[in-house]
C-alpha cells in the first residue's frame, strides 16, 4: 500500500511505502523489446537519510581498504626486498596476485550471494580482514628473508583479496537497492579511504626524510614506522566498520529494504526419508542452474555497462602504480620518497572528487553507449605517460622526456585520477538503477544480481589491468619484466 499524503515523512508508517519484494525464486524476465506499463522508480529519497548513506559510505571503505593498504604501503615493501632479484618487478606481482584472487572469489561469491545472508558475510569477512591486517602490522616488527617476506606479502594479500570479493558483494547488493545514492556514497567511501591512508604516507614520508640531503637513501626504519602507521590505522577503522554494519542492520528500513537477502531462496533438507533428501537436493540443484541463468540474463542485458567499467580500470592498474613508480622528479630538490607519495596522494584526492561528483545531478550520465566511449578514451593517457621522466635501465639509452614537468606529471595524474572515480562510478550506478537502465524493465528483483554483476567486472579489470603491466613495463625496460 501507499503512504498517505497526510502523513509526515518522518512518520514511522514511511516504511510501509510501497516497495516490491524479492519472491524466493526469481528468474529474470529481461526483454529489450518489450516495455513496462509504468515508469520504475529507485527508492523513495525518505527512505535515505544521511546516517544511511553514512553507513554505506564506510563500508565503502572497507572494501577497499586492503587494496589501499596493499598499494600504499608499496614503498614498505621494496625496501625489505631490498638487494632481490625481482625487486624492480615486485609490484607487478603484489597487485597481480591481489586482483586475481578477487577475481576468482568474487566469481564464486556472485553465484552464491542469493544463498547467504549479506549481514554474515559481512560481518565474518570484516573479522578477516582485521586479523590479517593486524599481522602487517607485526611484520613492521620482523625482518626476514626477502624471498621469505615477498611470499607472505603475496599470500597476505591474496588473503584479504578473498575477503574483500565476499565483503564487496554483500555491500553493493545492500546499498544497490537503497537506490544509487546509497551506491554513490559506497563508492565515494572506496575512494576516501584511500586519501586518507596516502595522506598519511605523504605526513611520514615528510618526517622521515626532514634535515637528511636529497640523495641520501631513507632508511628501512622509516619505511617501516610509516607501514606501521597505515597498518594500526587501516585495523582500527577496520573495527569502525563492524560498529557501523551493526547499527545499520539494527535500522527498522534495513528490513524494509533489504530483508530479502537476508532470507535466502531455499534450504537443502535432509531428512531421513532418503525419497525427501533426493527429490530436496534436485530441487536446489535445479534452483542453482536457474539463478546461473538468471546472472547470464542480467550480465548480458547491462553488457555494455560491464565492459565499461572493467576497462576503466584495465587500463588504471596497467600503468598506477607499476608504470608511475618508475617516473622520478625532475626538480633534482625534490626527494623520490616524498614525490613517489605525493603521487599516491594526488591519485586519489582525483578519483575520490570523481566520484563525488557523481552526487551532483548535472553531472550524471546514464548512457550506456556513452560511458563506454568514454571508458575508452581513458587509453589516452597510457602513451602520455610513457612520455614522463621514467628511470629506465643504465644500459638503455634516454632521452629528454617529452613531459618535462613535475606540475604537468601530477596534473596528469590527477586527471587520471578523476577520470577513473567518475566513469567508474556512473558505471555501477547506471547498472543496477530500474528507473535509469530501461535493459532491467522494472524488475527489482534483479537490482542486486546487475550490481554485484557489474561489481564483478570491475574486479575482472583489475585483474587484467594488472597482468597488462607486466607488458608496459617490457616496453619500457626492454627486459624480461618478470624477473626484472
Amino acid at each position: 500500500m501507499s503512504v498517505p499524503t497526510s502523513v509526515p515523512p518522518d512518520s514511522p508508517k514511511v516504511l510501509y511505502h510501497s516497495i516490491p519484494q524479492q519472491p524466493e525464486v526469481s528468474t529474470s524476465d529481461i526483454d529489450l523489446d518489450v516495455e513496462s506499463d509504468e515508469p520504475p522508480h529507485d527508492l523513495p529519497a525518505e527512505l535515505l537519510d544521511g546516517r544511511t548513506k553514512a553507513i554505506h559510505f564506510i563500508l565503502g571503505c572497507a572494501v577497499l581498504l586492503p587494496w589501499n593498504v596493499i598499494i600504499t604501503a608499496m614503498p614498505f615493501f621494496l625496501s625489505r626486498l631490498s638487494g632481490s632479484s625481482f625487486k624492480s618487478s615486485f609490484s607487478s606481482y603484489a597487485t597481480t596476485t591481489f586482483t586475481v584472487s578477487n577475481f576468482i572469489f568474487l566469481a564464486h561469491a556472485t553465484f552464491t550471494s542469493k544463498h547467504t545472508k549479506p549481514s554474515e558475510r559481512t560481518r565474518s569477512t570484516i573479522g578477516c580482514i582485521l586479523f590479517l591486517n593486524v599481522l602487517l602490522t607485526l611484520s613492521t616488527f620482523f625482518t626476514p628473508s626477502p624471498g621469505l617476506f615477498a611470499i607472505f606479502v603475496l599470500l597476505n594479500g591474496a588473503a584479504q583479496a578473498a575477503a574483500g570479493g565476499y565483503l564487496q558483494t554483500s555491500a553493493i547488493a545492500v546499498a544497490s537497492l537503497f537506490g544509487p545514492a546509497a551506491v554513490q556514497a559506497m563508492i565515494a567511501g572506496q575512494a576516501a579511504v584511500a586519501v586518507v591512508i596516502s595522506g598519511v604516507q605523504v605526513v611520514s614520508s615528510a618526517t622521515s626524510i626532514a634535515g637528511k640531503p636529497k640523495t641520501a637513501v631513507v632508511e628501512d626504519s622509516a619505511e617501516a614506522t610509516s607501514a606501521f602507521i597505515f597498518f594500526v590505522i587501516s585495523t582500527l577503522f577496520m573495527v569502525v566498520s563492524y560498529l557501523a554494519h551493526e547499527a545499520l542492520l539494527r535500522m527498522p528500513v534495513y528490513d524494509r529494504v533489504a530483508g530479502s537477502l537476508e532470507r535466502p531462496s531455499y534450504k537443502i533438507s535432509l531428512g531421513t526419508d532418503e525419497g525427501l533428501s533426493t527429490r530436496s537436493v534436485s530441487r536446489a540443484r535445479s534452483v542453482v542452474v536457474e539463478e546461473a541463468g538468471n546472472v547470464m540474463k542480467v550480465a548480458k542485458a547491462n553488457v555494455l555497462f560491464e565492459v565499461a567499467v572493467a576497462y576503466v580500470f584495465m587500463a588504471t592498474l596497467s600503468v598506477f602504480p607499476p608504470l608511475t613508480l618508475s617516473i622520478s622528479p625532475v626538480n633534482p630538490n625534490i626527494h623520490p620518497l616524498l614525490f613517489t607519495a605525493i603521487h599516491f596522494l594526488v591519485f586519489n584526492i582525483g578519483d575520490f572528487l570523481g566520484r563525488w561528483a557523481c552526487s551532483f545531478k548535472i553531472m550524471l550520465i546514464w548512457s550506456a553507449k556513452r560511458l563506454l566511449t568514454m571508458s575508452l578514451a581513458r587509453t589516452l593517457f597510457i602513451p602520455l605517460f610513457l612520455m614522463c621522466n621514467i628511470q629506465r635501465p643504465s644500459n638503455i639509452l634516454s632521452s629528454a622526456p617529452v613531459i618535462n614537468s613535475d606540475f604537468l606529471f601530477m596534473l596528469l595524474i590527477f586527471t587520471f585520477g578523476w577520470t577513473n572515480g567518475y566513469v567508474s562510478s556512473l558505471c555501477m550506478m547506471a547498472a543496477p538503477s530500474v528507473e535509469h537502465n530501461p535493459r532491467l524493465k522494472g524488475r527489482v528483483a534483479d537490482v542486486d544480481v546487475a550490481a554485484t554483476v557489474a561489481s564483478f567486472c570491475l574486479v575482472g579489470g583489475l585483474a587484467l589491468g594488472s597482468i597488462s603491466s607486466f607488458a608496459v613495463r617490457a616496453a619500457v625496460c626492454n627486459c624480461n619484466p618478470f624477473v626484472s
